[in-house]
């Protein structure tokens, strides 16, 4: 993972909006945000996370004899999930960061659906590595600046949101008796509520005008209520039916990382499906919701507290823009 180092409590928030520290705890669970400085893009940190990947999987000896230099020259395809890309359309993303990285040997590509990008990226990069002997390794990146496409006017909206990035690295591996990996992986979408969660402008439906005078950026536009109850409904059918059809009782999940949009979110889920709260592993307290980072750099928080060991059973869960949701039941 990797976070901007300026932090942003909800103190320091309320001095600019009528907002309290108490009123954004109660209401989303989230108590500061990390914020990149002007200089910083999403390739940048996305970079920064891919970096620290590599070199955790030398470290941990996952990879054999390689310096970081080897290992990046390994790797067949690089995913960027992201809504803030460093260009307005292109070029991708993965692109910037295959070049920094030096995985020259890669394909490179973006998906941007918001929040739920980087479980629709572990599931894209996975099925490319299993239909092509050929590939082997993928970087899956999540990563956004919502700092840049927020109304810090808003105080709907403004006080959800922080940046960062977080990376995975996969490896087809030889079939075990006790398959690990990726197990399965649920996707789904729901186009009617297109409208709740968006950018409205800079599209070809509603472009830039030459000689137009801008006086506000960008920023996401939200239905809170419209996004929080899709979003109960999507991750608790979505853990439901990834247990049901996998035959997978509570006892055999170590965790369930959900996408880190709102506390509330979390906790009525886990009431409707009677799930222990902790089960569902939390840190939107320190980050608020980085988009496509937030499962990632759960992950790799989990990961280096030992919290997750090997054969581990988690689900990781998410929704965002489109609307889109989706699932992936991980063996560690």
């Amino acid at each position: 993972m990797a976070v901007p180092s300026r932090r942003v409590t909800n103190d320091e928030l309320a001095k600019t909006i009528d907002t309290s520290d108490e009123w954004i705890r109660s209401h989303t669970g989230i108590g500061a945000r990390h914020i990149a400085d002007k200089d910083t893009a999403a390739s940048d940190l996305g970079l920064a996370a891919a970096r620290k990947t590599l070199a955790l999987a030398i470290e941990r000896g996952a990879v054999g004899e390689k310096s970081p230099e080897e290992l990046a020259l390994t790797l067949d395809l690089i995913v960027v999930g992201t809504s803030t890309q460093d260009y307005y359309s292109h070029p991708a993303t993965a692109c910037l960061v295959q070049r920094a990285l030096g995985a020259k040997n890669a394909a490179a590509m973006d998906i941007t659906i918001a929040c739920s990008s980087f479980i629709y990226g572990l599931e894209t990069a996975a099925a490319l590595l299993k239909a092509d002997a050929r590939r082997n390794r993928a970087l899956v990146i999540g990563v956004d600046l919502l700092s840049r496409i927020t109304n810090w006017e808003d105080r709907a909206t403004c006080i959800l949101f922080g940046d960062g990035a977080g990376a995975v690295l996969l490896e087809k591996t030889a079939a075990k008796t006790v398959p690990g990996g990726i197990l399965r992986t649920i996707l789904g979408a729901d186009g009617s509520g297109w409208e709740y969660l968006i950018l409205r402008r800079g599209g070809s439906r509603n472009p830039w005008k030459k000689g137009e005078v801008v006086e506000e950026v960008p920023a996401i536009a939200m239905d809170g209520r419209a996004v929080y109850n899709f979003a109960v409904k999507v991750i608790t059918e979505t853990i439901a039916r990834i247990m049901e059809e996998e035959n997978i009782a509570l006892d055999d999940l170590a965790l369930i990382v959900p996408h880190q949009a709102n506390a509330r979110i979390v906790q009525a889920a886990a009431k409707r499906l009677k799930i222990p709260e902790e089960l569902f592993y939390l840190n939107i307290e320190e980050y608020a919701n980085t988009s496509s980072a937030s499962i990632p750099i759960a992950l790799d928080e989990l990961n280096r507290a030992g919290r997750l060991k090997k054969g581990d059973l988690i689900i990781t869960v998410g929704f965002g823009a489109g609307l889109t949701y989706g699932g992936n039941l991980i063996r560690w």
